[in-house]
């Protein structure tokens, strides 16, 4: 059984909407805007590509790191050289990009369900605030990398919904707090 693990930038208040300069969004960007910049608070990351094998998004994610990633061969050579699950409904093969491997369309939470069922190691999930949220709601997340800046944006998409669901307790695995206030939260889901 395969491994799905979340992995986020955070405010304290649980928005995950456009950390790295998305447009549209009036705090776009905000990982970068007022918070110094520390090596070590992004280790995760690199260590996220050396240990998944494959990676998850939704249509929108998928939209946004297609036209980018596979242009970016130094800072993300990890993720582009593994194999991707794109959940969408809408989204059609024709639609896909062909520079960046092998590219799977997933139809429904079902369909991830099938895949966590297969052979291979942890599937990482990137951006895709509302799959993030359908596929904890659905219990189909293992575990959380969560990056949690220490910013309040009050309005903005959400890593967890509001839907009213039994509790679901996390284990810590891993913590650090770093210099400029970023806290890294490794969580297993318990089952």
């Amino acid at each position: 059984m395969r491994t799905l693990i979340a992995t986020a930038f955070v405010s304290l208040d649980g928005v995950v909407e456009a950390p790295g300069g998305e447009p549209g969004y009036r705090n776009s960007g905000w990982t970068f805007n007022d918070i110094a910049f520390d090596e070590a608070a992004y280790e995760i990351k690199g260590r996220e590509q050396d240990e998944a094998t494959a990676m998850m998004m939704g249509r929108v994610s998928y939209q946004a790191f297609a036209p980018v990633w596979p242009e970016m061969t130094v800072e993300f050579a990890g993720y582009n050289a593994m194999p991707k699950y794109v959940v969408s409904t809408t989204l059609k093969e024709q639609d896909l990009v062909s520079n960046w491997g092998e590219i799977v369309i997933l139809r429904s939470l079902d369909d991830v369900a099938a895949l966590k069922q297969t052979e291979g190691g942890p599937i990482s999930i990137h951006g895709s605030a509302t799959l993030n949220r359908n596929l904890s709601d659905a219990g189909l997340i293992d575990r959380y990398h969560l990056l949690v800046f220490p910013v309040l944006l009050g309005a903005g998409k959400r890593l967890f919904s509001d839907t009213d669901r039994d509790k679901q307790n996390l284990k810590l695995i891993e913590s650090e707090s770093y210099a400029n206030g970023i806290q890294k939260l490794v969580y297993d889901v318990v089952r």
